[in-house]
């Protein structure tokens, strides 16, 4: 229940959580009510992307969080502290919605989390005569199910609370028809689907990006403490502080260009967190390793140096070394760091990393495939990373359930996968022949391309949102 995904909009000034939002109603003064400041505002969380903490017309508040050192307190805590963290977040948000933010029109707020988030700014609406919409990106008890438990009855609290506040709203905006459905059906509730769209910094990377990025992050490519694999070793006679040369592109001439010898670069990011089985990916990954052995009649008695020493140096293998790339913070972190160096993969190698905002864009328009494991506790909302992948032209495997065909659409901009099997088969036909011989990993680049570039966020905001938010401002001013 981090962070604080709630904005509001006021005579002149409008605060609202989202860089996208932020950023496009920053720029866009003449779109939904001419606001002339944001105020970005964060219980905790990464530092923003320097696009948002230089923009002239975004204010950040950085709230008071609850202390860390709860966190490693014994289980016997643990209730105890999901009962008084709650109450220490809701007077903070009351705090600030209340006294800090200027008279707001409008708030709108993203859920999850729910608790203490909806109540909040409910209560905040009520003292200071306002409007409240409800953005709806998932449902929070669902989360909670994935730690507690479905018998729990704080669950069941949660829920409670989350559907009451939300029936308490004055309008609602949701991210997928499914949700839609399910909020009318089940909930009582109307809501209107806004799909999410990536800020404008995520976009494809020239070479020349591709180059300084993957020369400030070379040595982390290439060293991996306790690790040895075909990256590592094929790595190990490059100098380090060379400028003209990564393991990925080099300088000739005046220009950067990609080395016909480079891995596939896939990217996967994660929170490491149970709703998103990252055991999948590696389980794919040794699978792949397998299947090419297998096919290529690779002889399992050349050690292991003399392999990589062959394959780095040739530039027309059938299938490529593959590097992934995992990025996120969570609690299943180091677990599965540990299981990655228990593999003995010939032809595959595993980075894990934290990005800062500006070279988290920047990595994503240098890859050659995304994966995401997102399954959603709900089975109702689609994973931003996805969004913010297309907007960077990068095609995607995705984790298959209920409502993703709504963000990808297969053999267009991506595809599905239910199983480890069936990503290992994707990895193959997607990566045969690279760099040069890849068509349906070019055709779903194009059209990840177009995804990107078939609707901004303003065009959205315009059609499908704006209407609702004068509606509600109109209505609670008469």
């Amino acid at each position: 229940m981090e962070g604080f995904p709630a904005f509001s909009i006021h005579k002149g000034k409008l605060a609202m959580p989202k860089t996208t939002g932020a950023l496009n109603f920053a720029k866009h003064d003449g779109g939904c009510y001419c606001p002339d400041m944001v105020d970005f505002e964060n219980f905790v969380g990464s530092e923003p992307h320097a696009v948002v903490l230089n923009h002239p017309f975004i204010c950040i508040h950085k709230m008071v969080q609850w202390p860390k050192f709860t966190q490693k307190l014994p289980w016997v805590f643990r209730y105890l502290v999901l009962l008084f963290k709650p109450m220490f977040q809701f007077l903070i948000l009351l705090w600030y919605l209340c006294v800090k933010i200027p008279a707001p029109d409008v708030f709108l707020v993203q859920n999850p989390p729910s608790i203490p988030t909806l109540v909040a700014v409910k209560w905040a609406s009520w003292i200071r005569h306002t409007a409240f919409i409800v953005d709806w990106h998932n449902f929070g008890y669902t989360l909670l199910k994935l730690s507690l438990g479905r018998g729990s009855r704080l669950v069941a609290v949660y829920h409670w609370f989350e559907k009451r506040y939300g029936q308490l709203a004055d309008g609602s905006l949701c991210v997928t028809k499914a949700m839609q459905h399910e909020l009318a059906q089940n909930w009582g509730t109307r809501a209107t689907v806004l799909y999410d769209q990536p800020p404008e910094f995520f976009h494809p990377a020239s070479l020349e990006e591709k180059h300084r990025l993957f020369h400030k992050l070379d040595k982390e490519f290439r060293h991996c403490e306790g690790i040895r694999d075909c990256i590592s070793h094929g790595s190990r006679h490059m100098r380090i502080d060379e400028p003209r040369d990564t393991m990925f592109t080099t300088i000739s001439g005046a220009v950067a260009v990609e080395k016909s010898t480079r891995p596939a670069l896939v990217v996967s990011s994660t929170s490491w967190t149970p709703d998103e089985d990252f055991g999948i990916l590696l389980e794919a990954a040794v699978l792949y390793d397998r299947r090419v052995a297998a096919m290529l009649n690779e002889d399992d008695s050349v050690k292991e140096e003399d392999f990589w020493d062959g394959i780095n140096d040739e530039s027309h293998n059938v299938y490529p070394r593959l590097l992934f790339v995992i990025t996120g913070k969570g609690p299943e972190k180091e677990k599965y760091e540990q299981k990655i160096k228990n593999l003995r993969l010939k032809r595959v190698a595993f980075r894990t990393m934290w990005l800062s905002a500006e070279d988290y864009p920047l990595l994503l328009g240098s890859a050659d495939l995304g994966v995401c494991l997102h399954t959603s506790s709900s089975g109702l909302d689609l994973p931003m990373k996805v969004v913010d992948m297309f907007g960077c032209g990068l095609p995607v495997c995705a984790a298959s359930y209920s409502c993703i065909e709504e963000l990808v659409k297969v053999e267009k901009n991506g595809l599905l996968f239910s199983s480890s099997s069936e990503l290992a088969d994707h990895l193959l036909t997607l990566f045969k022949g690279f760099p040069n011989e890849c068509n349906m990993l070019a055709s779903l680049r194009n059209g990840a391309l177009e995804t990107s570039s078939s609707a901004s966020w303003m065009t959205e905001w315009e059609e499908h949102a704006k209407p609702l938010v004068l509606k509600v401002i109109s209505q609670n001013a008469s």
